[in-house]
């Protein structure tokens, strides 16, 4: 306020400076977090302690792994290990022990593979097996072009192998679960205690059964199988396909051995 000529000049206030917000310590000006975030936590692994076998396989399946059933939790508490340490698993976890689900008293043809596809979204707890809705993998495309070339139809229209499964085919990796990325990472994780067991439950029936090998891995399993008519050829793989897998006939061998043994033939082209 300033007094001029007798008159009352009044001047407004300055602005006020603004006052700073207060910073979050936790957080970069972009917005972006200073500190690492907690990893992301996983799917509870169904089969964990104290889970009993049933309540996550087929009743016949529960009763065969019933002797390997401490080795089951176990793999499930070193799962949920790496889950807190931000590992992704594939399968999901409601999907690994999915061949279970599927009878053990139904099963005919054992198909061996080696781990699930290491690419999210591909494994679905089924040997060779994706979504429908997921492009068929370069060994699932080998598969397909082998069936097609055997019977001389065309091969399903996508991935799902679970009409395979329902038809009496155990889809069986030797090892059940891997890390996103990582091919084998799991085969030293103890898988091979649980999937011996089954193979081993599969030859004890003493009904009729096919064991297709392919590759060297599920090769592995040959003095498991006992009589058990064995199928053999290199891998599906494109590295190894066109060293004896293409023109083994695989499926058309399968279904003349089960009728050796009074059993019907598996429908391959069901989809």
């Amino acid at each position: 306020m300033v007094v001029a000529n007798h008159m009352l000049v009044i001047y407004p206030p300055p602005n006020p400076l603004p006052v700073p917000a207060r910073k979050n310590r936790d957080m970069h000006d972009d917005g972006t977090p200073t500190l690492p975030l907690p990893p992301p936590a996983g799917e509870p692994i169904p089969f964990a302690a104290p889970a009993a076998l049933h309540e996550v396989m087929a009743p016949d399946w529960a009763a065969a792994l019933r002797p390997v059933q401490s080795e089951v939790h176990e793999l499930a508490r070193v799962l949920a290990t790496e889950q807190q340490r931000g590992v992704q698993l594939l399968p999901q976890p409601e999907s690994i022990l999915r061949a279970f689900t599927y009878p053990l008293g139904h099963v005919k043809v054992l198909i061996v593979g080696q781990d699930p596809y290491p690419t999210p979204g591909h494994s679905v707890g089924l040997a060779f097996s994706v979504t429908r809705q997921t492009r068929l993998p370069r060994s699932l495309a080998n598969i397909y072009r082998e069936l097609e070339a055997d019977l001389g139809a065309p091969a399903p229209a996508h991935g799902d192998l679970s009409p395979w499964a329902e038809e009496g085919v155990l889809l069986l990796n030797r090892t059940l679960t891997v890390r996103a990325g990582e091919t084998g990472s799991h085969r030293a994780l103890g898988w091979n205690a649980v999937t011996d067991a089954a193979v081993r439950a599969l030859v004890g029936r003493n009904q009729p059964l096919v064991a297709i090998l392919w590759g060297r891995e599920a090769q592995q399993l040959k003095p498991l199988l006992g009589s058990t008519p064995l199928i053999e050829s290199p891998h599906p793989s494109p590295l190894s396909a066109s060293r004896g897998f293409f023109g083994s006939r695989p499926f058309s061998r399968a279904n003349d051995l089960l009728r050796r043994q009074g059993a019907e033939p598996v429908d391959w082209l069901r989809s």
